[in-house]
């Protein structure tokens, strides 16, 4: 598991990788939403969370597609399913390794980007912990959709209809959970509670889906 990660860590970051890439497509669907909503500063900063995280998504969710096709197209999954019992193990890594690759670099990004939405200093923590909590279980779907995907072409689109249902309450309480931060309201803690509870939750059941997947499309 330790040495896929650090495989596929090395290979994200190389030049050509996808982590920079999700962080000029994360900047570039902020700078387009700041446009949008317009000039007035009020208005875009009330908006900055929903924003920031509806663009952080659609940057992970970008990248879905790539998890196992190298690996996949180059007959790598075969040796480690002829290595390992369980590919589930196999999922757990690389779901590690596209959140430390993809997703972490738009959690650091966030806070210059918030700045350019004029969120308040004192929103910045609750939004930055939100995403914290709540990305592991993108990736998590990530490759539970990237697996039911691995034999079909181009199925960028088909992830997208499989993942934006289950995304979508990930998103709704990632932005109540940073709006109730920045307002310091009571409800912060629970929200964070049920973000942690949900990625927990995928943590079970998605690599345990996922190796099911990979083991039928490789059979």
């Amino acid at each position: 598991m330790l040495a896929i990660f650090e495989r596929d860590i090395a290979l994200a970051f190389r030049a050509g990788g996808g982590a920079i890439n999700s962080v000029v497509f994360l900047a570039l669907t902020v700078l387009i939403f700041a446009l949008a909503v317009g000039p007035d500063r009020a208005r875009l900063a009330a908006s900055a969370a929903p924003i920031l995280w509806t663009a952080a998504t659609l940057a992970a969710m970008l990248s879905f597609d790539s998890i196992f096709q190298a690996d996949f197209e180059d007959g790598s999954l075969d040796v480690l399913a002829e290595a390992t019992e369980s590919l589930g193990f196999v999922a757990v890594s690389k779901a590690a390794a596209h959140w430390v690759s993809a997703l972490l670099p738009l959690i650091l990004a966030t806070p210059p980007l918030a700045v350019l939405l004029g969120l308040p200093a004192a929103a910045y923590f609750p939004l930055v912990i939100s995403l914290a909590v709540a990305t592991p279980a993108l990736s998590l779907l990530g490759v539970l959709a990237s697996a039911l995907a691995l034999s079909l072409r181009r199925a960028s689109i088909l992830m997208t209809i499989l993942t934006a249902p289950l995304l979508t309450p990930a998103v709704i309480f990632g932005v109540a959970a940073a709006n109730a931060g920045a307002e310091n309201s009571p409800l912060f803690g629970p929200l964070l509670m049920l973000l942690a509870a949900f990625t927990l939750l995928f943590l079970i059941a998605m690599p345990l889906a996922a190796g099911a997947a990979l083991r039928f499309n490789i059979d």
